[in-house]
């Protein structure tokens, strides 16, 4: 039996379709994560690399460089001594938030369907306490092993919270 190409209903997307465009952004290396750690306030240099270890200092200069000129970071210079440089989102960057949180919201939808998902390793990463059915799995500190990331893969946190500043 001949399977029928059924038409595609759906509009083709605009010349300048808004949709690749804040994808594009979105999609660059560590972008979300940089994205997330500035909405809790802005931050210095030193402070997103302690935010994201396994980030290298060149990439996240390009990835703030690049986000500055797209008008979602803006970039601060301290009078201090010594000068510090200050990076914040601007009103435009703070609206990427919701969209965030919400594809945040769907990974952890998806991490669950997955076979073997632990939710103890889950919250152990997340920094929440464990609770329930899920304390049985984890160790005798009622933490499970933090999972390492991949190399050069990106990591959101579980739950759509503002992360704590770090404290000097």
């Amino acid at each position: 039996m001949v399977l029928k190409v059924r038409k595609n209903r759906t509009p083709h997307p605009p010349g300048n379709c808004p949709l690749s465009h804040c994808m594009a952004i979105l999609g660059g290396a560590w972008t979300p994560n940089i994205i997330w750690y500035l909405s809790s306030g802005p931050r210095r240099f030193s402070e997103l690399r302690g935010d994201i270890p396994p980030i290298s200092a060149k990439v996240l200069t390009d990835r703030l460089r690049q986000l500055e000129a797209q008008g979602i970071v803006s970039r601060a210079v301290v009078p201090s001594s010594p000068p510090s440089v200050e990076y914040a989102l601007t009103d435009l960057g703070a609206e990427l938030i919701p969209a965030i949180e919400a594809i945040a919201d769907v990974s952890k939808k998806l991490r669950m369907r997955q076979p073997g998902y632990d939710p103890a390793a889950c919250a152990a990463e997340s920094g929440r306490p464990v609770r329930g059915r899920a304390r049985r799995s984890a160790d005798a500190s009622g933490r499970a092993p933090r999972p390492q990331p991949a190399p050069d893969t990106p990591t959101m946190p579980d739950t759509p919270t503002v992360p704590e500043p770090l404290t000097a």
